[in-house]
């Protein structure tokens, strides 16, 4: 009887030699694989790391090229999303906007910027497509169709293709240096050539990669040229589009952020056009064809028309009444979103005005600034100190101080919403551009006489003996946070820094008793007592009382009361205005001046004003102010407010001109 054996279960399994089949009833392992087994028996430990390091050298190579064939395609298709975009047409101008002289330049840049997106258009590589149009001839009664070519914009092509042989080269020249390899240690000869020949295959490659790459930027570059100029065209439309507004409606111009907000309107009601415009064009082509199920549309649509009106006819009174309950109630909805629209806006200007940063961020940074300005005092403090080998030491110093509140609008509009850390870096560059010191040398020729006795005659001679006299001047000029917000903020961002310093970012509070630190006598100050015939001037001696008041006040950046204390200017203004001598409101240094008749120095007297110049970068002629009172001596708001000689090589640098009230 024959005997039948259950067949024996083998399994396949993927090992390092390839597939091996295993026997699972006598444990015979068979080969299955075709490919060449890796046999590294022979191999030194040597062999066996260059080999591992050429395999990591191409799969490095293999890796960086499939990075920039997606690099290629990314940019293929950002290029062909550009060309996509609705193309912006060049806007038509009447001859009285032309010769408008506040449209004309808008009108010019705008036609300037249309002029250069045409040229960049036309290098646009361009192809030809076959087109059908129907005309119908009227002779023959039928309609023709009639084929021609159309010249349109070839689209971006800067894909990188991939190369099927590729992958095998690869495979080879790994084969083939492995095997060089192998044996190249025996000969340094075969080594040298052997590294030789790979850095030459390293160098060609990138040189035929970079050929390649330069290839495709150059295919791509009008695509980019025409995207440029297409954004350039578009803004500077929209900038003329927004000046027109303007000039139409002058009432939008009174707030900068109304401005900011009407400017975006444009932009985005610009843009729609564009894309209603291309949607448009896109759809003119099927008019035509829609022309029969309109007709067919509009009959019944007259048909439905006839048979609602009908239905009004018989139920009028019914249709009155809920259309009367209808109208309650829209109007009732329409007063609540009025209300809501009216909190809303009210709610949307507080916050688009107000600092952004917690309160206690607000103070850190300001505390962390005033900080910096302690260290460049202490820094002039010690320059004798550090610099002990000059005879004379002459200091022309700005005064060092700021508007808190206009470094935080500064901060708020340049960071928007900040914390202390964040801040750090941008406070310490507005100081480095607020505040330059700068000391320089000067050595003067000096002579000094000495006298010598001729002890056997008793003769005595003198002689003028010529020495070196060195002196350093110290200068410190002051560039207030104003004047370099214009320079270092974008025009928004300037727009929104004026709207902050407006409204003092809704926190006139903010910085509390660290801003209104003015309290009598809480600081040193040079005091002067005024000769008894310059009192019997009434004016003068109301003006010096009511000034005096204030010896030792802090000097303040924009203070212009005792409860803030004061800057120069808000000093003087006061004391005019308190005393009654005269009424100037707030106003600045320059105002002051405005407000005064100039005179000759010889001609000043006690009570009349005293004006000085390039102090520091005020932005007008005018930088400081004091109230002179006489014998050379002037009142003024310094650090703090005291009296101070007017006859100092400082204050004669930038001496002005004196003023006399009316």
């Amino acid at each position: 009887m024959q005997e039948f054996k259950a067949k024996a279960k083998r399994t396949q399994k993927m090992t390092r030699n390839g597939v091996v089949e295993t026997n699972q009833a006598t444990g015979e392992q068979t080969r299955k694989s075709q490919r060449e087994t890796d046999d590294f028996s022979g191999d030194t430990a040597e062999n066996m790391t260059g080999k591992a390091l050429n395999r990591a050298a191409t799969e490095r190579q293999r890796h960086k090229a499939k990075k920039r064939r997606r690099k290629a395609k990314k940019d293929a298709k950002q290029a062909a999303k550009a060309a996509a975009q609705p193309q912006a047409s060049r806007l038509q101008f009447k001859e009285e906007e032309r010769t408008d002289p506040e449209l004309a330049k808008y009108v010019k840049k705008s036609e300037k910027a249309a002029d250069r997106l045409e040229a960049a258009r036309e290098k646009i590589p361009k192809q030809k497509r076959i087109k059908a149009a129907r005309k119908f001839d009227e002779e023959t009664g039928r309609a023709k169709t009639r084929l021609y070519f159309e010249k349109t914009d070839k689209p971006p092509n800067g894909k990188l293709h991939h190369n099927p042989a590729d992958r095998p080269v690869r495979e080879i020249k790994n084969y083939v240096h492995g095997k060089v390899g192998e044996v190249e240690k025996d000969n340094s000869g075969v080594e040298g050539a052997h590294k030789s020949e790979k850095a030459a295959e390293r160098a060609g490659s990138y040189a035929s990669r970079k050929l390649k790459e330069g290839y495709r930027s150059h295919k791509l570059k009008p695509y980019r040229e025409a995207a440029k100029a297409e954004a350039a065209s578009r803004k500077a439309d929209t900038n003329y589009l927004y000046h027109k507004t303007l000039k139409e409606n002058p009432e939008l111009a009174s707030n900068p952020l109304s401005r900011f907000h009407q400017k975006q309107q444009i932009k985005r009601q610009y843009a729609k056009d564009l894309r209603a415009a291309q949607k448009a064009g896109k759809t003119a082509g099927k008019t035509a064809g829609a022309a029969k199920n309109t007709r067919k549309t509009a009959q019944k649509a007259g048909e439905a028309t006839k048979k609602t009106t009908d239905f009004i006819a018989r139920h009028w009174k019914g249709i009155l009444t809920v259309g009367v309950f209808l109208l309650l109630i829209v109007m009732i909805f329409t007063g609540l979103s009025s209300c809501a629209a009216i909190i809303q806006g009210g709610v949307s200007s507080i916050v688009g005005t107000s600092y952004t940063a917690e309160d206690e961020t607000i103070r850190q940074v300001e505390a962390a600034y005033k900080e910096l300005e302690s260290g460049l005092r202490e820094e002039i403090a010690d320059i004798e100190t550090d610099y002990p080998d000059y005879d004379e030491y002459q200091y022309h110093l700005d005064e060092i101080g700021h508007n808190p509140f206009a470094l935080a609008s500064y901060l708020t509009a340049k960071l928007y919403d900040y914390t202390r850390e964040e801040a750090q870096a941008e406070i310490q560059a507005l100081f480095e551009k607020q505040y330059t010191l700068t000391l320089r040398e000067e050595i003067q020729t000096r002579y000094r006489t000495e006298t010598t006795t001729d002890p056997e005659t008793g003769e005595t001679t003198t002689e003028e003996i010529p020495y070196d006299y060195y002196i350093l001047h110290v200068t410190l000029t002051n560039k207030n946070i104003e004047t370099l917000a214009g320079e270092l903020l974008t025009p928004e961002q300037k727009e929104m820094f004026d709207v902050y310093m407006e409204t003092k970012g809704n926190k006139p509070d903010v910085f509390g008793d660290d801003y209104a630190t003015g309290t009598p006598g809480n600081g040193e100050y040079t005091d002067y007592e005024i000769p008894p015939e310059a009192l019997s001037d009434e004016r003068f001696a109301a003006m010096i009382a009511e000034a005096e008041k204030y010896l030792g006040y802090p000097y303040v950046w924009g203070g212009s009361s005792p409860s803030t204390s004061f800057d120069c200017s808000g000093f003087v203004c006061w004391v005019i205005n308190q005393s009654g001598v005269g009424s100037v409101g707030r106003t600045t240094a320059q105002g002051i001046f405005n407000y005064t008749t100039p005179i000759a120095p010889g001609e000043a007297k006690p009570g009349d004003i005293i004006f000085f110049t390039g102090t520091y970068d005020s932005g007008s002629a005018v930088s400081h102010v004091g109230i002179y009172a006489g014998n050379g001596m002037m009142i003024h708001c310094g650090n703090p407010i005291s009296y101070a000689s007017v006859n100092t090589p400082y204050w004669q640098s930038h001496f002005y001109s004196y003023g006399r009230l009316p």
